[in-house]
């Protein structure tokens, strides 16, 4: 099944698991990442501890758990490859995804990685 098709049914939570250049790691729960044409995966980070370590080390890994009983799921091993802070493209997938609230000033990036290995 392809990814993009797995994450549009599959209900679970997701951690974002990332390092600093030191390989100091920290982990994030994550929404379920955004599968673009080109097969690249994105996800919309908050400038904090993720994001952060995502500037001296682009390695990161995604856990996601399905939400049933058992250990279903995927391990999705991944290289920051680019981003974009504030653009059209991330306020078209935050519509998207989450509901609308109050918005802060903040400043938020789109991420983007490249699937280096998927595993169970």
């Amino acid at each position: 099944m392809a990814l993009n098709a797995y994450f549009e049914n599959a209900k679970g939570i997701g951690v974002l698991a990332t390092a600093d250049g030191e390989g100091h790691v920290n982990t994030a729960i994550y929404s379920r990442p955004h599968i673009m044409d080109d097969g690249t995966l994105a996800f919309i980070m908050n400038d904090r501890l993720s994001h952060y370590n995502l500037q001296s080390n682009p390695k990161a890994c995604f856990l996601f758990k399905e939400g049933q009983d058992g250990y279903r799921g995927k391990r999705l091993y991944l290289t920051k490859i680019r981003e974009e802070r504030d653009s059209d493209l991330l306020q078209q997938l935050k519509r998207r995804s989450y509901p609308p609230k109050r918005e802060t000033h903040e400043p938020k990036y789109l991420v983007f990685f490249k699937l280096d290995k998927e595993l169970p």
